[in-house]
């Protein structure tokens, strides 16, 4: 949240002013605000008043590359410059490796 240090600031006095009405106000606000995103494993989020039934989700899959290799232990594609290790011939991605 951006702090706007030229503006005023509120002494004790005023902060103390401030009515009921106007906090609850602000509360209800900052509620709104917030998305719960507490999903379990294949749950879908979905989006209010969003029909995406028709919708098709739709990419091109590139093959491995010659400068690339698959982590044995997280069983993703890497660039070569990601191999930490060579263990037993079985290669490992440097995050893996840490």
């Amino acid at each position: 949240m951006a702090t706007d240090y030229d503006s005023p600031r509120k002494t004790d006095d005023d902060i103390n002013e401030d009515s009921l009405q106007e906090l609850q106000a602000r509360r209800a606000d900052k509620a709104a605000s917030i998305i719960d995103e507490d999903l379990d494993a294949g749950e879908v989020a979905e989006l209010p008043g969003a029909d995406l039934s028709n919708e098709e989700l739709t990419f091109r899959v590139v093959p491995r590359q010659a400068d690339e290799f698959t982590c044995t232990r997280c069983f993703l594609v890497h660039h070569r410059s990601q191999l930490a290790t060579e263990k037993n011939g079985q290669p490992v991605c440097r995050e893996c490796a840490a």
